[in-house]
């Protein structure tokens, strides 16, 4: 018998089970639609099932795996669109601000009598 590890989680696999089905156990470990219980459950039963059976379990699997893979793939753009379109609108307020800045010590320097500037300049 050997044992594989996931976590704090080992399960213990027949040898012939894990020579003749490497990608199976992968798939049942890494399944994320189980619980180690069933992930156990599945393992044990193994021995006793038909070929046909083993197909079709490896089928659903490898397809739930592909799904959540293609899934993962399009929330990543999605993501990614959203990232860029907020930066775009960051950098457009930040613009905003950084012009009503301008303005405002546009508008400071014209409010500033001339006289006080000559003496300023007189005072250094």
């Amino acid at each position: 018998m050997a044992q594989i590890q996931k976590g704090d989680s080992t399960f213990t696999i027949a040898d012939d089970i894990q020579a003749k089905f490497p990608d199976l156990i992968k798939l049942i470990v890494a399944t994320e639609s189980m619980d180690d219980d069933e992930r156990q459950y599945w393992f044990d039963i193994m021995p006793s099932m038909t070929d046909e059976q083993i197909d079709r379990l490896y089928d659903i699997l490898e397809t739930e795996r592909k799904k959540l893979e293609d899934l993962e793939v399009k929330y990543q753009k999605e993501i990614k669109s959203l990232n860029e379109k907020h930066l775009i609108e960051w950098q457009e307020v930040q613009i905003k601000e950084g012009k009503k800045k301008v303005a405002e010590a546009k508008a400071n320097e014209r409010e500033e009598d001339p006289d006080d500037i000559l003496k300023m300049l007189n005072d250094v």
